[in-house]
């Protein structure tokens, strides 16, 4: 099976450096002509679609990506949102009228939560383990709003009588989904199209992809109408034309980086409740001086901030061997980002997906199909 790439879409504001951190002035908000700039970037190199992230440190996933559509003619959008501060109803509502509106370019990323301390923000009390409960839940009310027929539902989180939506989406977005801990492995294997994870060594994610692959044969989506369960990697890029100019630029990146500061971030980490990120921090430790953990694989980017904290670096032979690497591993999608996001495409596009093409392992982009006609929702003529 062919790869996909796709890019990232900076809501929170974008920099020369990793956002939030550095002494560059030079900050990009994350207005609607950066975004729009971003995503036709994206769009005109080939990337599939972009992730727009969720949380309170950025702009609304739903809101910023439903302004790009007409400023894009086929680049889709992996919206991330979580499932604890939406009804599961009305999430199958939007995704629905987003398809309907964008031609078939919603993309789903449901994010749970790994953090009490966030999730509290949103009025969400609910414990790590009972928050993957609801969003079992959660995942099966908006698949059966989905159905095209009234949907019932009772359950320990949610109670629903007749979740419908106004016209099934066609296609149905796929639901993608990150959660490394037993409880969301076992989620993510039964109720997603595409299981998640930030970029660990090679060797590693394919044990990851193992047990989770495990879990999804013991559930029996084919039973429940699931396709079989694919897999997709996080991670951030820095590919140029030599190796050694790709390695400076973590050197310039890491000058930005106050001791004080990775310190700090640190700190913040080691609260987290994300078994994925207490992985990613783990292959540091806080520590700037074994920063390459697997060939082409530099964890510099998790000293000062959560989440994806790995890059693949390099020469871009060097990146395309990296990704067909994983690829072989078992990953079919690859959720990439660099800073800044404009210039940072453009080095991977015009770098690293001539040589995906070459190779034959790249996916054409998906061209959205006919909108779903709405003249069969009209009254019939008494």
């Amino acid at each position: 099976m062919s790869l996909s790439v796709h890019w990232f879409l900076p809501t929170a504001g974008d920099s020369r450096d990793v956002v939030g951190f550095g002494p560059t002035d030079a900050r990009r908000p994350a207005d609607l002509d950066y975004l729009a700039q971003v995503a036709r970037t994206a769009e005109n190199l080939g990337f599939d679609a972009v992730l727009t992230p969720t949380g309170t440190f950025c702009e609304d996933a739903w809101i910023a990506t439903a302004a790009l559509i007409r400023e894009t003619r086929r680049l889709r959008f992996l919206v991330a949102f979580r499932p604890g501060s939406v009804s599961p109803t009305l999430a199958a509502q939007q995704a629905s009228t987003f398809q309907r509106l964008s031609n078939g370019r919603v993309l789903l990323n449901v994010v749970t939560g790994g953090s009490s301390e966030e999730q509290r923000r949103f009025g969400d009390r609910l414990d790590h383990d009972a928050r993957y409960d609801r969003t079992a839940e959660f995942l099966q009310i908006v698949r059966g709003a989905w159905s095209g027929m009234p949907f019932d539902f009772r359950g320990d989180h949610y109670d629903v009588e007749g979740a419908t939506v106004l016209e099934a989406p066609a296609p149905r977005p796929p639901i993608f989904f990150g959660g490394s801990s037993v409880a969301g492995k076992a989620v993510g294997a039964a109720h997603s199209d595409v299981w998640l994870m930030w970029g660990e060594p090679p060797d590693i994610a394919a044990q990851q992809i193992e047990e989770v692959r495990a879990l999804a044969a013991a559930n029996g989506r084919a039973e429940l109408g699931l396709d079989e369960l694919r897999f997709g990697i996080r991670l951030h890029v820095i590919s140029r034309d030599r190796s050694a100019d790709a390695w400076a630029e973590t050197e310039r990146l890491l000058d930005a980086m106050p001791p004080q500061l990775v310190d700090k971030a640190q700190r913040q980490l080691t609260y987290s409740e994300s078994v994925g990120q207490q992985r990613m921090t783990a292959l540091h430790n806080g520590e700037r001086s074994d920063l390459v953990v697997a060939p082409n694989l530099w964890a510099g980017f998790g000293l000062v901030r959560g989440g994806a904290g790995t890059a693949l670096v390099g020469s871009h032979d060097e990146v395309a061997e990296r990704i067909a690497e994983y690829h072989a591993a078992g990953f079919d999608h690859f959720i990439l980002s660099g800073q800044p996001h404009v210039e940072e495409a453009w080095w991977f596009g015009e770098g690293v997906i001539p040589r995906l093409r070459a190779a034959d392992l790249l996916a054409d982009p998906v061209i959205p199909g006919d909108s779903p006609s709405w003249s069969r929702l009209r009254p019939s003529p008494n």
